[in-house]
């Protein structure tokens, strides 16, 4: 973060220059001190705990969900060639029949004739 982002005077207005300078050292001096003060109070702490966290979902990870994974993989596998087989048995031999039937259907297209008034009941289309 720089002063320039975080302080911005609009083109009308403008500080004293000896101001603005100050001001900006100021900025750059407190950011930099509390910046190095808080990671030789703080940084230490964070990385101890950061490396817990990241050595528990390592575990978590290696130990926990890979074999849970591969149990659940393992189960679905001969769960999935069960319902292979049956779909084979019922479903595949039922679609070929239905399939089957319906490819003797033949569909003709013809024109109808043109319908008078005194006519109507006489043509039954299908």
């Amino acid at each position: 973060v720089q002063w320039d982002d975080v302080i911005g005077e609009p083109e009308g207005v403008r500080s004293v220059n000896c101001v603005w300078k100050l001001s900006s050292w100021c900025f750059r001096c407190s950011r930099n001190c509390c910046y190095i003060f808080m990671t030789l109070l703080l940084g230490p702490i964070a990385a101890l705990c950061l490396g817990c966290t990241f050595a528990c979902l390592a575990f978590e990870h290696i130990w926990c969900i890979a074999p849970c994974l591969r149990v659940h993989k393992i189960t679905c596998a001969a769960t999935r060639n069960f319902l292979q087989a049956c779909t084979h048995a019922v479903v595949i031999p039922c679609t070929e029949a239905l399939g089957f039937f319906w490819s003797k259907i033949n569909v003709k297209v013809q024109r109808v004739p043109e319908v008078t008034a005194g006519n109507k009941d006489d043509i039954l289309l299908i």
